[in-house]
């Protein structure tokens, strides 16, 4: 008989605003780039938060817990910005927004559980570092900064409904997405050598820069590539062999 593998868990450190009154749903849609109103009580859908220009102000996750009521749960040092810039353009709207305090915990490979730890062995950190690489998933402060597009890291197949009314940064997303074409995307990418290169180390490809790293264990690293480099090049990474995934 195969052995049954437990599920690997991770605590989550999160931050989190509740959004809720009678123009909850209504100002949350105009504000985020994923379609909230189509989410029924009990669902959830990821979000950005984004500048005029698309530019990722934070990356949110929406859980919609009644007709009126919503979470938001974004990353720890995101919380007081989230809650201000919503804050600052509520104007008339009748929606409350104010910070909660739960607890958040990732089965890897099965989603987030709210305020209560699932069944599971405890992940080591190197393990979930590993996790995230593997899954090719753009964390904010690595992947996600105020230097890339959604686009270019993914977000727009998984934070971003293109068939919605407008928000803070729709017209350029939808700009790019109709003309189709990106200077670099996020790729993986399989490194000889023991040591991992630090973040924003330079992928080079015949001597030229054509990217950098923002995450890596051993052996393995997410970064931005430029999309001409082909599949099979022969890259460098500080000095060591490297190839795209």
């Amino acid at each position: 008989m195969a052995s049954i593998t437990s599920p690997r868990v991770a605590r989550r450190p999160r931050s989190y605003v509740r959004a809720a009154g009678p123009d909850a749903c209504d100002f949350l849609q105009r504000m985020l780039s994923n379609d909230v109103e189509a989410l029924e009580i009990g669902g959830a859908c990821d979000a950005l938060l984004l500048t005029p220009k698309a530019r990722v102000i934070a990356p949110i996750r929406v859980l919609r817990r009644g007709e009126d009521d919503f979470l938001l749960l974004t990353e720890p040092d995101l919380g007081e910005r989230v809650r201000s810039e919503l804050v600052r353009s509520r104007f008339s709207a009748k929606v409350e927004l104010e910070p909660e305090r739960h607890e958040s915990w990732l089965v890897l490979g099965n989603g987030e559980v709210l305020d209560e730890r699932p069944d599971g062995d405890d992940a080591e950190p190197g393990e979930l570092e590993r996790w995230w690489i593997e899954t090719g998933t753009p964390r904010w402060g690595r992947e996600i900064d105020e230097r890339v597009l959604p686009a270019e890291a993914g977000l727009t197949e998984t934070h971003v409904s293109l068939t919605k009314g407008c928000y803070p940064g729709q017209e350029p997303i939808a700009r790019q997405h109709h003309r189709g074409k990106l200077n670099r995307r996020l790729r993986a990418l399989v490194i000889d050598g023991e040591d991992a290169p630090p973040y924003d180390a330079e992928i080079v490809l015949d001597g030229k820069v054509v990217g950098r790293v923002t995450s890596a264990v051993p052996g393995l690293a997410l970064g931005y590539v430029r999309v001409e480099v082909p599949d099979e090049a022969r890259l460098e990474i500080g000095g060591r062999a490297a190839r795209l995934r």
